[in-house]
């Protein structure tokens, strides 16, 4: 994906399946109360229009008060939020979902997704909750976070309605080359959580000596690593203003070839930050079998 005349960020959007994803969103993960709606406020304000939020943050109230008051009209917000995975059989998702909602302020979301994947509660049960929420108008698309493949293929295959996105987490030290094919043959978008690694990837020499070549922030050159892939939108997680806004001004520059190379390079083994003991079992990187090889 490049930019030759580079677009407001607003403009800037991943086609996946008939949604329209701003590649650039805010993750909202620890924003609450106050901090929460500051931190909205000051992403719209820089250009962001894509907010990202879950039941599980239990920051949906503030996230809603920031977009009722912010003075962007709501069609030209995308909202995402999520059903946890203990909300997964059809009646709990159902209130989940309408309860998110309520909770937003809003009479639907952009974007719902399944939060994680519960091996105890059939797939077909709640992939066809979440088909039903987006008949009932409750969402416009409708989407999975945290599926490998297998799951994902099951999943695409269990839906009567369009999947449009996997939000997982993805940056230069996790490989997710099987993924990202994987959302391309559905035509899914893949929406990077965790893109900067937890903050584990702002001091490698590698991003700083590419971020010193281009006078951008180490995380500006991660974000542009990631959005430069076909498919693939970001929601970094700041309550900093002045973070939030040099974390959108990344569409002034492209990184070259050899740059993406040199950090994709980067993948490792042991690259994953996100272990929640619910977690599924994770795809193999590409990295772990070339560094098994003798």
């Amino acid at each position: 994906m490049t930019f030759p005349v580079p677009l407001p960020a607003s403009l800037q959007v991943v086609a996946a399946n008939g949604a329209r994803i701003p590649v650039m969103g805010l993750g909202t993960w620890q924003s609450t109360h106050d901090e929460g709606v500051r931190a909205v406020r000051a992403a719209l304000d820089a250009g962001y229009r894509h907010i990202d939020t879950a039941a599980r943050y239990e920051n949906e109230q503030a996230v809603g008060q920031a977009l009722a008051a912010c003075g962007v009209p709501r069609d030209e917000v995308f909202v995402t939020t999520k059903v946890w995975h203990t909300e997964l059989r059809a009646p709990d998702f159902r209130r989940a979902a309408e309860a998110s909602v309520a909770r937003l302020g809003l009479d639907h979301v952009d974007l719902l997704l399944v939060h994680w994947p519960n091996p105890d509660v059939p797939l077909d049960e709640t992939i066809g909750a979440l088909c039903d929420a987006q008949r009932r108008g409750l969402t416009r698309f409708i989407g999975v976070s945290n599926f490998p493949v297998a799951l994902l293929d099951r999943a695409v295959a269990l839906s009567s309605l369009p999947l449009v996105a996997n939000q997982c987490e993805y940056h230069p030290y996790l490989d997710q080359t099987k993924l990202l094919a994987a959302c391309s043959r559905h035509g899914m978008a893949l929406i990077s959580h965790s893109p900067l690694g937890s903050g584990k990837l702002l001091a490698d020499p590698v991003i700083a000596e590419i971020a010193r070549q281009h006078d951008k922030k180490p995380a500006q050159i991660i974000l542009r690593w990631l959005i430069q892939q076909t498919g693939v939108a970001v929601i970094p997680k700041s309550s900093n203003p002045v973070r939030i806004g040099e974390n959108i001004a990344i569409f002034d520059f492209e990184l070259d070839a050899a740059s993406m190379a040199r950090i994709s390079a980067l993948a490792r083994a042991d690259g994953r930050v996100s272990k929640p003991a619910w977690h599924p079992e994770w795809d193999v990187p590409e990295t772990s079998l070339r560094a098994a090889k003798p």
